[in-house]
């Protein structure tokens, strides 16, 4: 670590070529010869209609933490190295969703905004994929901080393994994701600052790399 595995971290004023040739091998795998819908994830709750022009060179990528698609073939793409990565689906409809759930896009309701958003594109039954992120074991904060997002998530309030304030931001999205009336189907809730191979901005600092969650409806 950091980087023994694949990294797909964009900067937007960093080294692109490895995010490339990181990305086209996990599309190899994926979805071969699709077009990728990114987002400049910037802790908020704005969430976007996918438009699959960007590509890994960061060319038109919206500024946004949610994405929807309505279109069969299109990926979408959010990226984490302790923030909730969450994708959502309703196989029924056609629509797919995707988030990126850090502390502040869990108190501004980034989740609960892309399944509203899925929902105007005619989505009914949801069910969604909780991806790896920090533990409330694991994630410390200042009491005031920890006060400050329980007041709008009252279930992100946690206590670390050694006693201190700390927030537990997967908690908070399953508890938005069952107020908004989806089921998760599948918890990959392990803790990325625990966990070797899994980056960790908590535990490698600003160098880490980042780890992606990646959904498609099929044509």
């Amino acid at each position: 670590m950091p980087f023994d595995s694949l990294n797909l971290a964009f900067h937007e004023d960093g080294e692109r070529a490895a995010t490339r040739r990181n990305l086209a091998l996990l599309l190899d795998d994926f979805a071969p010869g699709l077009p990728v819908a990114d987002l400049s994830q910037v802790h908020g709750n704005h969430v976007v209609v996918a438009d699959p022009a960007p590509g890994p060179d960061g060319r038109g990528r919206p500024s946004a933490d949610g994405i929807v698609t309505d279109r069969a073939d299109v990926v979408l793409l959010v990226r984490a190295a302790d923030c909730v990565p969450v994708l959502l689906a309703d196989p029924d409809a056609g629509v797919v969703g995707a988030a990126h759930a850090g502390r502040p896009g869990v108190a501004a309701g980034v989740v609960p905004r892309t399944v509203a958003a899925m929902r105007e594109l005619g989505a009914r039954e949801l069910t969604a994929w909780v991806g790896p992120h920090v533990c409330g074991a694991c994630y410390e904060v200042p009491p005031a901080l920890q006060d400050e997002v329980a007041a709008l998530v009252p279930e992100t309030r946690a206590t670390t393994s050694w006693g201190t304030p700390a927030l537990d931001i997967g908690a908070g999205v399953r508890a938005q994701l069952a107020a908004a009336g989806v089921t998760v189907v599948d918890d990959g809730a392990a803790c990325t600052r625990e966990t070797a191979d899994l980056y960790s901005y908590r535990r490698d600092g600003a160098g880490s790399g980042r780890l992606a969650g990646v959904i498609r409806v099929r044509s």
